[in-house]
């Protein structure tokens, strides 16, 4: 048979030649894929520091004598110390970073990251496991409800688009927060998720499940194919060619590999609405280290990372907003042990190209004097779920936010321009 190319076709063959000619080479054939729509709002990506961070050793409250009073050893040096070569980095007189954070430190006087502090769950659970269980479902002492607040999100605007991966898990299962919701996918790497590069056992895969939905006419068949159609479109973003920009450099690590991912698909546009990434580790009880030492290490990976999707991102970072949290604080007091034990109050951060507020750290600050606290813990004067409301609503232009936090009216922060 005789195949006749007719003008139409030439012109539309010619512009997507020159379209392909015209893409970044670690993406030659995302100019052939089908479109998917870009996300409302913004693309979120939660990170998660599992364990219970010690938030007052990240953003540290050196204006503060009680600080210093409980924690003889784990204290980071005031930002006028003498003799002291690893200090608190200042932010506004009163909170400061610690000196591992400096990567973050260009974010802070940009005006492109905040620090929410006192702020948490409202359910006192010292327990990691409840926790963070109560935390990622965005519905503290609450059992019934079984989705994830990522999940509630997606789906809650499951109509408007029809890409395979709108949410990615980075690690072996899907985190809790974003369970119940459409097209997401647990990938650890985009180059294992088709088996470490062996085409002929990726092939036999996806032929096995295509045939699962040749047989089921389901929810096997439809779990089948949306995961084939996953695979097929992680396989265009060609990844191992990905190139970041800025000179952004991300360290060689887990964490880092993750973000250089999640960047990679943001500039791919696969229809990508949310990453969640987690970095373990956090829980200090012994051998914690002040300016140096073990949490300094998990605050360098942190710092190293995300500083290189800022730079990476640069001016698309206006669309992309990152929020770091963790189940629970640290108590202020040190323990025996050069560590400190669980804890209720903590801090965020937020990284975004449209932030609103001109101080660098967000606080209705309670004090750490005695009389001050709950129970020996930072108070929590911030529910953690107004400010997660605040990017749903608007960042992420949801406003189904009963359906998202059900049985909760957030309170307004004032983090957004826009």
């Amino acid at each position: 048979m005789t195949s006749r190319l007719s003008r139409r076709d030439f012109l539309k063959a010619s512009t997507l030649t020159a379209l392909a000619a015209s893409l970044p080479s670690w993406m030659p054939r995302l100019a052939f894929a089908q479109p998917y729509n870009n996300p409302r709002g913004d693309v979120l990506v939660v990170v998660f520091l599992r364990g219970g961070a010690d938030t007052l050793n990240m953003i540290v409250p050196h204006g503060e004598a009680a600080y210093y009073a409980a924690r003889p050893r784990l204290a980071i040096p005031r930002p006028d110390a003498a003799g002291e070569a690893l200090r608190v980095l200042d932010l506004d007189g009163f909170f400061g970073l610690h000196p591992a954070l400096e990567p973050l430190l260009p974010a802070f006087r940009d005006g492109q990251m905040v620090a929410i502090h006192a702020t948490g769950s409202p359910h006192d659970t010292r327990s990691h496991f409840e926790a963070m269980d109560f935390m990622e479902r965005g519905v503290p002492g609450e059992y019934t409800l079984t989705s994830g607040w990522v999940g509630r999100h997606l789906g809650s605007l499951a109509p408007e688009s029809p890409s395979p991966v709108r949410a990615v898990g980075w690690g072996a299962a899907v985190q809790q927060a974003l369970t119940g919701g459409p097209s997401v996918v647990a990938m650890q790497s985009i180059i294992d998720f088709h088996l470490a590069g062996d085409t002929a056992l990726a092939a036999t895969m996806l032929e096995s499940l295509r045939s699962i939905y040749a047989i089921d006419g389901g929810s096997l068949a439809a779990a089948a194919e949306s995961t084939a159609q996953a695979i097929d479109l992680v396989q265009d973003v060609g990844y191992a060619d990905y190139m970041p920009d800025h000179g952004a450099v991300y360290p060689e690590n887990e964490f880092g590999q993750a973000l250089r991912q999640t960047a990679a698909l943001i500039r791919a546009q696969v229809g990508l609405e949310a990453s969640c990434i987690d970095l373990g580790g956090w829980d200090t009880h012994a051998l914690q280290g002040g300016a140096e030492g073990q949490q300094a290490r998990l605050m360098t990976e942190l710092a190293d990372g995300l500083a290189a999707f800022r730079d990476d991102l640069g001016p698309e970072l206006r669309r992309v907003t990152v929020v770091v949290m963790s189940e629970f604080g640290r108590r202020l007091e040190e323990n025996a042990s050069g560590g400190t034990d669980h804890g209720h109050g903590g801090a965020m951060l937020l990284m975004n190209g449209d932030l609103a507020t001109n101080t660098p750290v967000v606080a209705r600050w309670p004090g750490l004097a005695e009389g001050q606290l709950d129970r020996g813990d930072l108070q929590v004067t911030i529910d953690y779920r107004s400010v997660l409301a605040e990017i749903v609503g608007q960042r992420l232009k949801n406003d189904a936010l009963a359906d998202v936090f059900p049985n909760f009216t957030a309170e307004r922060i004032g983090l957004f321009s826009a």
